[in-house]
């Protein structure tokens, strides 16, 4: 489902609303950045600016007013600069092509904001995102203020822009979950196809590489339409497994050992997020199987937990419950030292091996925006004592989940050598990840398009 000009204008229109009748806002687009010398790292736009426009070129801006009206910068038409960097729409023909009201070239910017900021109670920005910022709109307030004696009124106020829009991008539309359930419908045939690779060259005799895997999965991004990489891929071989940050590499990847792949592409600005944990000759060992079984129950828990009216934090205590359980059934942790369930979950005491959380918010942006505490409750909170660092944090109220909303759930074991665990699970890094659109009765998992059941990946890998 395709995002038309209509799309960005009703958004720009409901940002308006939400600004006030005398507000203004400012939205820059991300700087291309040098990589080395005299080459660029691939560009990539800004995701609050393209929510608002479907704009992809570098050097915009936008501003618009609580009266709805869109005014855009952008790179004006150069002949010679199209030869070289390719086509820019141009001032002329944004208006028509995006249904901004109008349009100038950047390089009119500096002269043209005070005029547009004259009149304005308030100018809305992003906060903390593109350095400089704050000094340009100070430069621009500065030049209205100095017109005071001409009749000119300078905005009052500055406001962070990100919290409304942050409201606005956290429920997808149809067409933005459209747009995600292919993102992860192609990354899910990503990881199918580095999955039998891994097996077919292991049957084959031949040596396996990280970095194998990983060009499989950029391979078929790209093959299927996907822009980019959602962000850089994690392919851990054996014992790399548990690092959570891994990158690919060139590690080898052995007969025997768990391969874990967390990968996703972004399609027209949005992001997949799917993470699979398999044996890389397509057998789990024993104890390979056992951690998977547990990793994959505490998935399902925090998957039937993941409904409307639910809180965000509901899926991390299903999936904790479950884990710190195992973890005290198969010896990870010793019950004469850490003792009960409760007491498990209460000292944090499976951190050992679980350290992160469950999910987290997906959209144009791997880690979406979006704040993970209900905005009604923000005045109910309570103090109490972190086990871990013994500091006093505030527990407040969490997110209250909505149809709409997309995020991952994503339960792990990483289990490194240690006094007390069990030999036989050593260097065992496993992760599931899928990610989650909540419906009006539950959620729609849309990563299923590669297995996740033991059974099911290991007559995948046979085929």
């Amino acid at each position: 489902m395709t995002m038309t000009p209509s799309t960005y204008a009703a958004r720009r229109g409901r940002l308006a609303a939400q600004i006030g009748q005398h507000g203004i806002a400012v939205v820059p687009t991300a700087p291309e950045r040098q990589r080395n010398r005299d080459s660029d790292f691939l560009y990539r736009h800004d995701s609050y600016f393209h929510y608002l426009s479907g704009f992809g070129e570098p050097h915009a801006w936008l501003v618009i007013s609580g009266s709805g009206h869109t005014t855009l910068f952008c790179q004006p038409k150069d002949m010679e600069r199209e030869v070289w960097d390719g086509y820019r729409l141009g001032p002329a023909d944004a208006p028509a092509r995006l249904f901004v009201d109008a349009a100038f070239s950047v390089t009119e910017l500096d002269a043209q904001l005070p005029k547009l900021l004259d009149g304005r109670d308030a100018v809305w920005y992003p906060f903390g995102i593109h350095k400089g910022l704050e000094s340009r709109v100070d430069g621009w307030l500065s030049s209205v203020r100095a017109r005071a004696r001409f009749g000119s009124l300078c905005p009052e106020q500055q406001r962070d822009l990100c919290g409304v829009l942050d409201e606005m991008r956290l429920t997808k539309d149809a067409q933005e979950q459209a747009t995600m359930r292919r993102a992860a419908q192609i990354s899910a045939g990503a990881h199918v196809r580095a999955m039998q690779l891994s097996a077919r060259m292991l049957r084959d005799g031949q040596q396996v590489r990280e970095y194998h895997l990983d060009a499989e999965l950029l391979h078929e991004f790209r093959r299927h339409g996907s822009q980019y990489p959602a962000y850089g891929s994690i392919v851990a071989a054996g014992a790399n497994a548990c690092v959570l940050h891994y990158r690919a590499d060139a590690a080898p990847v052995r007969d025997g050992e768990l391969v874990l792949i967390d990968a996703g592409c972004e399609l027209d600005g949005y992001a997949s997020d799917i993470t699979r944990t398999f044996p890389a000759n397509g057998r789990f060992s024993g104890p390979q199987r056992t951690l998977y079984e547990l990793v994959l129950a505490s998935q399902e828990a925090a998957v039937a937990t993941t409904i409307p009216g639910a809180r965000f934090t509901d899926p991390h205590e299903a999936s904790v419950k479950v884990l710190a359980q195992g973890m005290l059934d198969l010896g990870l942790l010793d019950k004469d030292k850490v003792g009960s369930l409760d007491d498990v979950i209460e000292k944090r005491s499976y951190f050992q091996f679980y350290m992160h959380r469950t999910s987290h918010w997906l959209g144009m942006d791997v880690h979406d925006c979006g704040a993970y505490l209900e905005p009604s409750e923000l005045g109910m909170g309570s103090p109490r004592n972190d086990a871990l660092t013994g500091e006093t944090v505030m527990n407040r109220p969490a997110r209250v989940l909505r149809a709409g909303m997309a995020l991952t759930i994503e339960p792990g074991l990483y289990v490194r050598p240690a006094d007390g665990v069990p030999e036989h699970f050593h260097n065992i890094g496993i992760r599931i990840e899928d990610d989650a659109i909540v419906t009006d009765t539950g959620c729609e998992l849309i990563s299923r398009g590669v297995p996740v059941r033991p059974d099911e990946i290991e007559a995948l890998m046979r085929a």
